[in-house]
């Protein structure tokens, strides 16, 4: 069935629809990933975009099934649900290979209610986003008349972590439990929950608004999660909880949403860029020592670095447009960083971080 990506600013691409096939809306972005598809799609933090694949096939490995660990989470997701509102592609494989492959990429779209479209020129509609800065979009069926896009809900526009978070806590304790971590879920990936586990600490999941700076002392640590959308709109409930930690000096470590929200909380200011950084291909750089981390990263704001008050500095920066990729309290055990450590997908460079948390915890103990 034919089709039409149709952009905000009246920008038009033409192709082939394939899983739903239903009309869709959403913020379009891209992301330069070469593999990973389906991490991404069911990755919170995409939560309300039409996502944009710049590599040219996508769908060759299939998709794996929904098999669980001994902790009930997703093996081969990064969450329970497909985030995305829609997918563009340049050429989408029907038919798949590979060992853990159930089923094919455009079946799993269609059972899941997503629309795909193909035969973009996705580097021509990269490039145009580049430019032009990411906005509102919609994939829709020739027989049916694009929506007008005033009434397309922005997902920048309002708290959309409320629509990813748990609504209830739940705990996850290894074997070998060695500490506890508050994880406050504003989206969290489930590979931040793996990386915790196989390192012996507890996750203590949190739904975003949770009040907990009575509860502190029944943790080793506090960690705030990924997640989509504007840090703005989720800061009023989550500043007490981060002022607590810090005023308790307890470990506290953020990623993503989780690094802006901590710079919001002590009086830093966030800006939207304007494509954002989306791919597993990023430099990074420790400002501190001169390491540098090839890092996978998917966020479309960005900590303010001038805006950073006293004992607060940046601690990590992107090679490639000097944007703000991490901040740390010169004294206190506070830090947070906008890639993912976790990785997944992308290189595991910057998967050392979660050892020098743990180290942090172990110290703090002491």
């Amino acid at each position: 069935m034919k089709g039409y990506l149709i952009l905000a600013d009246g920008k038009k691409f033409e192709g082939e629809l394939f899983g739903s096939r239903s009309a869709t809306s959403g913020e379009v972005v891209f992301s330069t990933a070469m593999e990973g598809y389906e991490q991404s799609i069911t990755d919170p933090s995409f939560k309300g975009q039409i996502l944009t694949f710049t590599y040219p096939m996508i769908g060759n490995y299939g998709i794996p099934s929904e098999e669980r660990d001994e902790f009930d989470i997703l093996k081969y997701f990064e969450g329970d649900e497909l985030s995305v509102k829609g997918v563009v592609v340049c050429e989408y494989s029907e038919g798949f290979s590979h060992y853990r492959g159930v089923k094919s990429f455009s079946h799993w779209l269609e059972e899941k209610g997503v629309s795909g479209i193909s035969g973009i020129d996705t580097r021509a509609l990269t490039e145009y986003l580049r430019e032009n800065g990411s906005q509102l979009g919609q994939i829709v069926p020739e027989n049916i008349s694009p929506q007008d896009f005033s009434t397309i809900e922005d997902p920048n526009e309002y708290n959309i972590v409320a629509s990813v978070s748990t609504p209830k806590e739940k705990v996850y304790t290894p074997k070998n439990k060695k500490y506890s971590v508050a994880v406050f879920d504003f989206g969290v990936k489930n590979n931040q929950i793996r990386e915790f586990l196989k390192r012996g600490i507890e996750v203590v999941l949190l739904p975003w608004d949770a009040d907990i700076t009575s509860r502190l002392d029944e943790f080793d640590g506090i960690f705030l999660s990924n997640g989509p959308g504007d840090p703005e709109k989720v800061i009023g409930k989550v500043q007490k909880n981060i002022i607590a930690t810090l005023e308790k000096e307890m470990p506290l470590w953020g990623i993503c949403l989780g690094n802006q929200l901590l710079a919001l909380a002590v009086g830093g200011k966030t800006k939207k860029m304007k494509y954002g950084n989306r791919g597993v291909n990023q430099p990074c750089k420790d400002v501190k020592t001169g390491r540098c981390f090839i890092t996978s990263q998917n966020h479309g704001f960005e900590v303010d670095k001038d805006s950073l008050p006293g004992g607060w500095s940046v601690w990590w920066e992107n090679l490639n447009d000097g944007s703000t990729e991490g901040i740390i309290h010169e004294n206190l055990p506070a830090c947070s960083v906008q890639f993912h450590p976790e990785s997944c997908p992308g290189p595991q460079d910057a998967n050392v971080l979660f050892d020098e948390f743990v180290a942090v915890l172990e110290s703090n103990k002491k």
